[in-house]
């Protein structure tokens, strides 16, 4: 049986690869996803972020409604309630 002897550019290479590659997957994985969502009712935007995230929770919750539901599959009388509620909670 023969040992092969890996220089240290080899080992360094692999090192190297392996961090980015890592740290791709970690960034990936932390994004945020930000959309515009236009409220016809109060005839404005609100970008769709985790802070809007965290009052539509909030609102999903006190109503007992499934919070983790994407707020543009809910129906519009929802969709009313939550920006009524949004712009007296903000």
């Amino acid at each position: 049986m023969t040992t092969q002897n890996h220089g240290p550019r080899t080992v360094l290479s692999a090192l190297c690869l392996t961090a980015t590659f890592a740290i791709s997957l970690l960034a990936t994985g932390c994004e945020e996803h930000h959309y515009r969502v236009y409220d016809s009712y109060y005839s404005d935007y609100h970008v769709w972020d985790n802070s809007e995230e965290t009052y539509y929770h909030r609102w999903a919750n006190e109503r007992h409604y499934d919070p983790n539901r994407d707020f543009r599959k809910i129906p519009p009388p929802q969709q009313k309630d939550y920006w009524d509620w949004r712009h007296k909670n903000h």
